[in-house]
């Protein structure tokens, strides 16, 4: 199962340490120690509570076949450890070190990537412009060709068609939603999909609730939609999302009544090649993350629920 918008991903199992490829991804490893009788005792009340086996029995196995596979494969790998817990969970001391360990490195990692933010230029993607159908004179926003189409009165009319590709356009439920209508006049053949990103109250991160995409997705160009964005965090897991459906970075466009400063940047930092429409872009955001001065909750205004 994909795994989106984690700050810590923890990997576990006896045989953890094996693959030498795992290793190198992992940032912390922990080699969780227990006594051997505590072992033996615990596999005994398993094997005799819920599987129904005497005590003569597990005993024999354990000493035939776990001990030494254990001696083998798995205590050699304590070696690999950057951390040994003796006692386990019960020891409080050393979960409690741990965590403080991975509090500091994520404070360390937030602090390089704001100031990467902050001295990194705004790339082209990053540049903001008023969203319009595309025109002639506005060649490279998406490849169209000409066409002549012939009007149920008879007479002809000469236009401009998406070449080839289709567009899809998905929307980060649901302020994302109240863009949809103006997209589906401007492209009436498009196909729509949604994404629910909501922000975890107790972490301060967005978690995927829900999607909805088209069939097929991944060949076509993809208008990502959302009304406001501030910091971007909900939009670059929005983009992460695509991008696993196997849409190319270079076909999603962005498209956006207001941004932040903040959210233009870590979005075009993040995925240079996607590009960013829209209308303002304000400097600042509050201590709740809200634009300012924005345009205040255009979800809840746009549907009355404010």
């Amino acid at each position: 199962k994909t795994v989106y918008g984690a700050n810590v991903v923890v990997f576990e199992g006896i045989l953890a340490f094996a693959n030498k490829e795992l290793l190198k991804l992992l940032d912390m490893k922990v080699f969780v120690d227990t006594d051997s009788d505590i072992r033996l005792v615990r596999r005994l009340q398993r094997d005799i509570m819920e599987r129904g086996r005497d005590v003569v029995g597990v005993i024999k196995q354990y000493h035939k076949f776990v001990k030494p596979a254990f001696e083998q494969y798995i205590e050699p790998t304590v070696q690999v450890a950057d951390i040994v817990v003796p006692r386990g969970g019960e020891n409080f001391v050393a979960l409690d070190l741990i965590v403080q360990h991975v509090h500091s490195q994520l404070e360390k990692v937030r602090a390089g990537l704001l100031r990467g933010r902050q001295q990194r230029p705004l790339t082209q993607s990053g540049g903001c412009s008023c969203w319009q159908p595309p025109a002639p004179e506005a060649p490279g926003i998406a490849p169209l060709s000409s066409v002549t189409v012939e009007t149920p009165q008879g007479t002809t009319y000469e236009g401009k068609q998406f070449h080839r590709q289709r567009i899809t356009g998905v929307s980060i439920l649901r302020a994302g939603e109240t863009m949809e209508q103006a997209l589906t006049a401007v492209c009436k053949d498009i196909r729509l999909g949604k994404i629910l990103i909501q922000t975890n109250h107790d972490t301060g991160e967005p978690e995927l609730h829900y999607l909805r995409l088209p069939k097929e997705i991944g060949e076509d160009y993809v208008i990502l939609m959302d009304s406001t964005v501030s910091t971007g965090a909900a939009a670059m897991m929005a983009i992460r999302v695509l991008l696993d459906h196997d849409v190319q970075e270079e076909r999603i466009f962005l498209l956006s009544l207001l941004m932040a400063e903040m959210g233009v940047r870590s979005v075009a930092y993040a995925f240079p090649r996607v590009r960013i429409i829209t209308t303002a872009v304000d400097e600042r955001i509050n201590e709740e993350f809200h634009i300012i001065p924005g345009i205040g909750n255009f979800g809840d205004r746009y549907f009355g629920t404010d």
